[in-house]
């Protein structure tokens, strides 16, 4: 490293260090508004962290950074070429829209085990053994074969241990790549990693806000082998991902769902905010029960109502997000869904919950979401 007046360039020494010990993205001090920039002030910190991690530690802020998927899918693809246990992480409560489509053909032969994040969300009478049953079919439903399913929540600890031991038991001597869509607790699983596996004095940034980790960044193991914690993807088909920064508290639940039952005649409308709408079109009087965010309010009317509600109170009383921020948001699109007779289903919203159909009469329902929003049925998961 070069010195000059026998001192240590500063700028010198952060080249050196090369990647934000927060989320691995190369270091740079040129352009305040690129990523992995650091303002002169803390450039002698230890560790170096980008000023966009900083701000994630310290004030629960980040800024949104683009980032060049194709050459994160060129790096994913990486994997196979590899003898590595592959741990995907997955977030319970947006199941369909965290999973990694055609993970398979990326990952080659290398096992995987797939880890369902955010089970503290679902309410506690949930039979576990059911829900695992669940995830296992949906996985095979999605291309996936999995070496294991671990339900867990990693805010919460639990069942933590369990994924601990299990990739001790499937990962022998190889490295371990963590891979996940943004947001679903990859990096706070990853700090929980580091402390069972590894004396690395550092924790990857952690945040509510999606696209944390910028690039890969690789964990020392003792016994020479690393856990990979590789960026997340990003899937635009979760509205998530669309809805301004001020609204995810409201769509993204921290607590424990609290299962909302509606009975509904044919003809009638629920609101979820001003982001997305529910219309009973046809059918028997029968009970839908919401899985949402408690913060997200909901509002019920009649059908022929609804356009009129949706035009005059959208940003209001249909909130959130506000009208201004509704208009940058993709126009809705409508999804229209038979539910058969006597089907146990859920009409699914990516990054917004599910609606759990109860009716053993069947119905045809309307769900409008802004486009590009994954909208499915499923098999029920409660």
């Amino acid at each position: 490293m070069a010195e000059k007046g026998g001192t240590l360039s500063l700028t010198e020494t952060v080249r050196e260090r090369l990647n934000c010990a927060g989320c691995g993205i190369a270091l740079q001090f040129d352009r305040p508004d690129a990523p992995g920039y650091v303002p002169e002030a803390a450039r002698d910190r230890e560790p170096v962290i980008c000023q966009r991690c900083f701000r994630i530690k310290n004030y629960n802020d980040a800024s949104s950074v683009a980032i060049d998927q194709d050459d994160f899918l060129r790096f994913l693809g990486g994997i196979a070429a590899t003898s590595s246990l592959v741990v995907h992480i997955v977030d319970l409560f947006d199941f369909e829209g965290s999973v990694i489509s055609g993970l398979q053909r990326f990952v080659g032969n290398n096992p995987v085990l797939l880890v369902v994040n955010k089970i503290d969300l679902l309410p506690r009478v949930t039979n576990l053994n059911r829900l695992r049953n669940w995830v296992q079919k949906q996985a095979s439903a999605n291309g996936l074969k999995v070496a294991d399913v671990v339900l867990c929540s990693a805010r919460r600890n639990t069942g933590f241990d369990r994924v601990v031991d299990r990739i001790a038991e499937l990962r022998g001597d190889r490295d371990v790549y963590v891979v996940g869509a943004t947001n679903v607790g990859k990096s706070t699983l990853i700090n929980r990693l580091i402390s069972d596996y590894s004396d690395l004095k550092r924790e990857v940034t952690v945040s509510r806000y999606p696209g944390t980790t910028l690039d890969a960044i690789r964990i020392p193991l003792d016994d020479g082998k690393s856990i990979i914690d590789t960026p997340g993807i990003v899937y635009r088909s979760r509205l998530s991902e669309l809805v301004p920064r001020e609204t995810l508290p409201a769509v993204m639940p921290d607590k424990p769902l609290k299962p909302l039952t509606y009975q509904l005649n044919s003809r009638q409308t629920i609101f979820f905010g001003g982001l997305a709408r529910f219309d009973f079109v046809e059918g028997e009087r029968q009970s839908f029960t919401l899985y949402v965010s408690s913060a997200l309010p909901v509002h019920r009317t009649k059908m022929e109502k609804a356009d009129e509600l949706y035009e005059v109170h959208r940003g209001d009383m249909l909130s959130p997000p506000s009208r201004e921020q509704l208009d940058s948001l993709p126009a809705w699109t409508r999804h229209s869904l038979r539910i058969p007779k006597n089907a146990s289903l859920d009409i699914f919203v990516s990054g917004l919950g599910w609606i759990q159909a109860n009716g053993k009469s069947g119905a045809q329902v309307d769900i409008y979401a802004p486009k590009g929003v994954k909208v499915l049925l499923r098999d029920s998961m409660l």
